[in-house]
């Protein structure tokens, strides 16, 4: 143990052995990320007693993990670590006559994991990565597994101190070469056919008789 001024321990280290290793054979701490000579031991740092060290224990709650494929064309993949954020556009047919659209789908989502690493401090060479693994809800699940299916998905990285929300962004093939849509003029009205007639009487009975128009 090495002795800390009180004043300046982050309120999450632990002070007591007791309670940073307590007894029982099932209640065994994991080790979350690496550490430095003399560090304080943050809460943040291991598991709680008895607590797998799985993806599961970065989830909060109500949230999914969800894995994205990625390959050195989506955007960042070669700079994503975990904890970062990322916008994530969709390119795909937008169904229109605008051809292939690219749209944000879903801004500033967390990064939990990069292939197999889910602690940004194992991660300190630059890899192309192959799958991301991000903390999304249950709707943004079912978005992105159908972007996915779809379409293609890019990666925008977030800056650190970035704390703003992108807005709408949407930009189809006509607007990225400047093409103006042209205007659809409206159908011309079918003027309906005209009809003539004369009336014959018949007894008490008057009859419409269709006949050539003159004009």
């Amino acid at each position: 143990m090495i002795a800390w001024p009180k004043d300046a321990l982050p309120k999450t280290a632990f002070t007591d052995p007791a309670v940073l290793f307590p007894a029982g054979d099932n209640k065994a701490r994991i080790v979350l990320r690496a550490t430095d000579q003399f560090e304080p031991i943050l809460s943040s740092a291991v598991t709680k007693p008895g607590e797998d060290a799985g993806i599961t224990t970065l989830l909060a709650k109500g949230m999914r993990a969800f894995a994205i494929r990625v390959d050195v064309a989506s955007g960042v993949s070669g700079f994503l670590r975990p904890s970062d954020h990322v916008d994530i556009y969709w390119t795909g047919n937008g169904g229109g006559a605008t051809g292939d659209v690219t749209r944000l789908i879903e801004p500033g989502v967390n990064v939990i994991a990069v292939d197999q690493t889910s602690s940004n401090s194992q991660t300190t060479a630059t890899i192309i990565a192959r799958t991301i693994t991000v903390e999304a809800t249950p709707q943004q699940v079912a978005t992105l597994a159908q972007a996915q299916a779809t379409g293609k998905l890019s990666m925008s990285l977030v800056g650190n101190n970035d704390s703003s929300v992108a807005s709408a962004v949407e930009v189809d093939s006509n607007r990225l070469l400047g093409i103006q849509a042209k205007a659809i003029a409206p159908a011309a009205a079918v003027e309906a056919p005209k009809v003539c007639t004369i009336r014959q009487r018949n007894g008490d009975k008057v009859t419409e008789v269709p006949i050539p128009c003159t004009n």
